[in-house]
């Protein structure tokens, strides 16, 4: 049974979806999503999500509103994500979706 205690809060400014799908599940997203809760941020909600439909790709992060995407994540690299585009507002780079983030 998956734990989804952390709900989406609308007055936050930004909320991190943790894919917890069966396929992310299976790439370690549970450990991810954990990663993500032990480093609370002001104003920025984290939430296990359904499945992001990006299969295969995971685990899946999605930040919104900033409709970022970010793909097969592990939980050491929480922290770098915490620290630049959570608190510090730039995207990590090597690990955006291609998909959504053409780089080039």
């Amino acid at each position: 049974m998956l734990n989804f205690t952390t709900e989406y809060q609308p007055d936050a400014t930004k909320c991190v979806q943790v894919c917890q799908h069966r396929s992310c599940r299976k790439q370690g997203a549970g450990k991810v999503l954990a990663a993500f809760q032990m480093l609370p941020v002001p104003d920025v909600t984290v939430t296990a999500s359904g499945c992001l439909g990006q299969c295969g790709n995971g685990p899946m992060v999605l930040v919104l509103p900033d409709m970022v995407w970010y793909c097969r994540v592990l939980p050491q690299e929480v922290p770098l994500l915490v620290e630049k585009h959570l608190l510090g507002g730039q995207r990590v780079q090597k690990m955006l979706y291609h998909r959504f983030h053409h780089q080039g």
